[in-house]
């Protein structure tokens, strides 16, 4: 399974220098813990709910702040064909648990979380483990 069929396509995005209060708000309009922050198609960075929070734990003022100030320095992305499983050995290393999906081209296609992932493969044990049920009833 592609990470395209699990992403959420409907990405929250802001520009660099959107206020961290604009982008508070966004986060509660959509309920979401995160937005993607865009130059044009293409994924820079990334604000969490938690970011946030950590840049203000020192009195920082949110009408002072900027998506720049607080997005990672560093994204990390996939390709839209990457497996679930080259996603999660990523994560894992990288020790994130929200991944922006491009296209071939970098165009920010769709997001996927580790909770996505999660429920995902949850279900596919869950098929798996009725399979074995319904093996083991029939010998």
């Amino acid at each position: 399974m592609t990470l395209t069929a699990m992403a959420t396509t409907d990405v929250v995005t802001a520009k660099p220098d959107t206020t961290i209060h604009d982008l508070l708000e966004q986060m509660d309009q959509n309920d979401v813990g995160s937005v993607v922050i865009t130059d044009g198609t293409e994924p820079v960075g990334i604000v969490t709910d938690r970011m946030i929070a950590m840049g203000l734990k020192d009195g920082g003022a949110v009408d002072d702040m900027h998506a720049s100030d607080l997005m990672t320095e560093q994204l990390h992305t996939l390709e839209d064909d990457t497996t679930h499983f080259e996603a999660l050995e990523m994560m894992s290393s990288e020790g994130i648990r929200r991944l922006p999906i491009v296209d071939h081209d970098g165009a920010l296609a769709g997001i996927i979380t580790l909770d996505d992932m999660l429920m995902v493969m949850a279900a596919e044990l869950s098929n798996a483990s009725d399979v074995v049920a319904q093996q083991t009833r029939a010998t």
